[in-house]
């Protein structure tokens, strides 16, 4: 179980992590069950990436993979093609990471939307490292 205080550790990580580098991000933390845990909007981050940040953890909470692998299930010519559109909608973009235990017990997962895509998943790494 993805505890509040593993999730405010974690939001803290990736914020600090986007301070360092200079992108302002929203930042999303989905337990296990997909159910939002903690949640920031740092100054001046887009607000339309705020729904992406949400989407992009949904996406690695459900499959339990990077955000950014689900394309290779969903994009033309895929085993699942249009694959996005289940589940409400998914994200297949860089920046959804799943968060694991020590133990390797699946926890969650990070979603950062508002910088560049590797911006975006350098981020949510930062985030993963804290668990």
């Amino acid at each position: 179980m993805l505890t509040l205080e593993q999730s405010q550790r974690a939001l803290a990580a990736a914020e600090a992590h986007a301070v360092a580098i200079g992108v302002p991000v929203n930042i999303a933390i989905v337990d296990a069950g997909v159910h939002l845990t903690a949640f920031a909007r740092m100054d001046g981050a887009v607000l339309g990436a705020i729904d992406v940040a949400l989407g992009k953890a949904r996406t690695a909470a459900l499959f339990r993979i990077p955000s950014e692998s689900v394309w290779d299930y969903c994009k033309p010519a895929a085993p699942a093609p249009t694959l996005e559109l289940s589940n409400g909608g998914l994200m297949a973009f860089p920046g959804g990471l799943p968060l694991t235990a020590a133990d390797g017990t699946f926890l969650g997962a990070v979603g950062v939307s508002g910088g560049a895509p590797s911006q975006d998943r350098e981020i949510a790494k930062a985030a993963t490292q804290t668990l």
